[in-house]
């Protein structure tokens, strides 16, 4: 498991949002910063919530930000009315492998422009993180599929595009179609066909399967960001505070991930 061994011996400065928009919302968020010895500040603002979280990340009050809780879109619209494009990066770990698994917003990821923008956003992130940045496309079925459905034909030859576009840019990528079994194994950023089928593709992972999910930075914006999920457990609002952590420590002695 990625960050097992952390010690927190860096003085480092994060925020996390908290909105009671359904019971233990707020309890998760309290619980998991009481297991780690950091200075944590709990926005906990109702309706201003998302407001106050994104304006201490833009005034460098704190070192990072993580949504926790609060509203997902309304945290989403604030930050696209002065920084665009975005794109949330989702930090996954699926046996024992960590990877990186993109696009994860619902309305992400939909034409082949913000996808490589997207892609090379979770690059950079995928090697700051230690992995090397391996890509694998994911499509709506195999080669051989082609003729059965016009929607399956577009998603393999967009993915074809797609992979050569960044082969001949330098990112080593793969079509591995519909195999998401097969790009685990050897990638280390995965490219769902779209936003939508990346987020059920993290859901199922992780809220019915065995995976674990550490939390989704958020490129594009000149302070770190880490997206969360509202149905994730204490054990999960850890591990993404550790990856703040550790993304914050990276921007405080180098530089910062997006640069």
């Amino acid at each position: 498991m990625m960050f097992e061994d952390l010690k927190f011996d860096v003085d480092v400065k994060i925020a996390i949002g908290v909105y009671r928009e359904r019971e233990c919302y707020d309890s998760k968020i309290y619980d998991a910063v009481g297991v780690v010895d950091l200075d944590i500040i709990v926005v906990d603002e109702e309706e201003d919530t998302e407001k106050k979280l994104v304006e201490m990340g833009e005034k460098n009050r704190v070192d990072a930000v993580l949504r926790g809780t609060a509203r997902a879109s309304r945290t989403i619209k604030i930050l696209k009315e002065k920084h665009s494009p975005i794109a949330r990066l989702a930090v996954l770990e699926a046996k024992n492998k960590p990877f990186i698994l993109v696009p994860v917003g619902v309305d992400e990821g939909e034409i082949i422009s913000e996808k490589v923008f997207i892609v090379e956003e979770a690059v950079k992130l995928a090697k700051k993180l230690g992995m090397e940045g391996k890509v694998g496309v994911l499509s709506g079925g195999r080669r051989s599929d082609i003729g059965r459905s016009k929607k399956v034909d577009n998603s393999i030859v967009e993915a074809e595009f797609l992979t050569n576009y960044l082969n001949e840019y330098g990112f080593e990528t793969k079509h591995y179609e519909i195999l998401i079994e097969d790009a685990i194994k050897d990638v280390d950023v995965i490219v769902a066909p779209d936003g939508m089928t990346g987020n059920l593709i993290f859901r199922t992972l992780c809220y019915l399967g065995n995976g674990k999910e550490y939390g989704a930075p958020i490129a594009g914006l000149p302070f770190i960001f880490v997206d969360t999920s509202r149905a994730q457990t204490v054990e999960g609002y850890v591990r993404a505070i550790k990856l703040a952590y550790v993304l914050a420590c990276e921007s405080i002695q180098k530089s910062p991930w997006w640069a």
